[in-house]
């Protein structure tokens, strides 16, 4: 079997950033998916899942609520817990993202309330939550993102 794109990328030199994974085409549509890289993988802790499912449900219930909301397809957790996928109409580059991603860490610092769709009728595990980790997490991950702007995988 060939190894799939992200197995590809030498883990070891991957830092926190927003990178393209990859652009799949199937006539006249496209498709980019991105890897919101929120921890330094086999180096720094993994996320707790509490607040990853946190993440999730805010940064996707931001994505499709903004004004590029026409362009997700889908925005969810790594199964490493290191970070996130953004999947997004269109050939697009991380640079083209790059502001959207910043919205949404804004949006995530800044949110107070009841977590969208974390009621027992809406979601399937709906009480494990954590916003203030949620928010430290993403605090580092935009520091790390406006600090040094990775936006290209590592040699």
């Amino acid at each position: 079997m060939q190894k799939i794109a992200s197995f590809q990328v030498n883990h070891l030199n991957l830092l926190p950033g927003l990178y393209l994974s990859r652009t799949d085409r199937r006539e006249q549509c496209a498709a980019s998916t991105f890897d919101l890289r929120v921890t330094a993988p086999n180096r720094e802790p993994v996320m707790d899942v509490p607040a990853i499912h946190t993440i999730e449900h805010l940064g996707a219930t931001f994505f499709r609520n903004s004004k590029r909301k026409d362009e997700i397809i889908y925005f969810g957790p790594m199964g490493c817990r290191t970070g996130f996928y953004l999947v997004v109409f269109g050939e697009q580059t991380a640079e083209d993202v790059y502001p959207l991603v910043l919205e949404m860490c804004d949006f995530i610092i800044g949110f107070e309330g009841e977590i969208p769709g974390a009621r027992p009728e809406e979601c399937g595990n709906w009480s494990e939550q954590n916003l203030n980790m949620a928010k430290y997490y993403i605090r580092k991950y935009r520091e790390e993102l406006t600090a040094h702007k990775r936006l290209t995988y590592p040699e």
